[in-house]
């Protein structure tokens, strides 16, 4: 693997990561609201 072809890996394995961290962050929110709102019931 060259160089350049390991900073692109590289690049595409961080921009999929924060996909990830961003999904896994959209469910403890929905997961918090819904707890809110069951609390409220």
């Amino acid at each position: 693997m060259t160089p350049e072809e390991q900073k692109e890996f590289i690049r595409r394995r961080k921009a999929r990561n924060k996909v990830i961290g961003l999904v896994l962050l959209g469910f403890v929110i929905l997961f918090y609201a819904i707890t809110i709102v069951r609390m409220g019931d």
